[in-house]
């Protein structure tokens, strides 16, 4: 029997290891078979059943490949050694595990409230992650965005951000609209960095299948089979966030994650975010997650910082407020003043 197995060009460099080194070691493994692997396609010629089992143990390979990142020569013995196509996982006991990155970086919920975004995400097809930063809010979402992918549940992941910017101008920046708008959005591209390999990646995102845009791109668009994110949704208006939340289509998820405290519009424009919680939080399939500083999973001392500028903020608020009831109390005294003298 002669056939020619088809590999995801994105998966070859991985599968056939460094100097198809994976290869050699599949054919040693393999040895009635004779195996010729060239670009993404593996010609295999042997007796039926030899070559349907190496079929088979190549698929489970793809899929090692495909959910930890990376395939060692353990992984391969492993494998090939299975008596049955059960699919071989180094920690399939952690349910708090979303999906294993690059190199096998395990990714997975830590915190209560990242636990609770991933239950909601199960049950709802809309979630709005509210928290200060940290707190693994996009992370996450972004987690769940390819390990539903990967499990075809989809067939595109669409993460977008408003193109506001915090504090700085960097409309001076040369090139095209690409180069200016990639500073918005690297946050996306770190994320999806860390979960899956970098070819793998380039390819998903050259093929559309992965898409990172401004926000203002998704209008008129209706999306379809996909996991959508809003990122920084604190930075879009009203306007804004009702126009994104319309475009979702048929077997699609949205995640809006946002921090209401780091709004950076125009201070004449009001956070569509801020409103979102009294109009929707009612509907059924809509939910609302609410992270704080024991979610903050960076340095300990971003916990530190954000509860001191909460602290000052507080201080300041309650100045304020103090400083208004003096001056309604100035006034009143003055009126009552004025009243006598009449």
């Amino acid at each position: 029997m002669e056939k020619i197995i088809t590999i995801e060009p994105s998966s070859v460099v991985g599968l056939y290891g460094s100097q198809n080194a994976n290869i050699d070691l599949l054919t040693q493994i393999f040895s009635k078979l004779k195996i010729i692997a060239r670009g993404n396609m593996i010609k295999v010629m042997g007796e039926d059943s030899e070559v349907e089992m190496f079929e088979e143990r190549i698929r489970l390979l793809e899929r090692h490949l495909e959910e930890f990142g990376k395939l060692t020569e353990t992984d391969i013995l492993n494998i090939t050694a299975m008596e049955d196509d059960s699919f071989y996982r180094l920690d399939g006991s952690d349910s708090n595990v979303i999906v294993h990155g690059r190199e096998g970086k395990v990714v997975k919920a830590i915190t209560p409230n990242q636990k609770k975004l991933v239950q909601s995400a199960a049950k709802n097809d809309m979630v709005f992650v509210i928290g200060p930063a940290g707190t693994g809010k996009t992370y996450t979402a972004v987690a769940l965005a390819v390990k539903a992918l990967k499990n075809k549940q989809i067939k595109r992941i669409i993460l977008t951000r408003p193109a506001v910017e915090a504090g700085e101008n960097l409309g001076f920046l040369p090139g095209d609209l690409r180069d200016k708008l990639d500073p918005y959005l690297q946050p996306l591209y770190d994320a999806l960095w860390d979960m899956m390999p970098m070819q793998k990646l380039m390819s998903y995102m050259e093929d559309k299948v992965i898409e990172i845009a401004p926000l203002a791109f998704m209008r008129g668009r209706t999306l379809d089979n996909a996991y959508v994110i809003l990122d920084e949704a604190q930075n879009a208006t009203t306007s804004q966030l009702k126009m994104f939340l319309t475009r979702m289509g048929k077997n699609a998820k949205f995640f809006i994650t946002g921090d209401i405290t780091q709004v950076d519009l125009p201070k004449n424009q009001q956070s569509g975010l801020l409103q979102a919680d009294r109009i929707l939080s009612k509907i059924p399939g809509i939910d609302f997650i609410y992270m704080d500083t024991k979610d903050v999973v960076r340095h300990h001392l971003v916990t530190k910082i954000i509860n001191s500028y909460e602290a000052y903020e507080n201080e300041q608020a309650e100045l304020e407020k103090s400083r208004r009831e003096k001056r309604m109390a100035e006034q009143k005294l003055k009126n009552t003043e004025h009243e006598c003298a009449d």
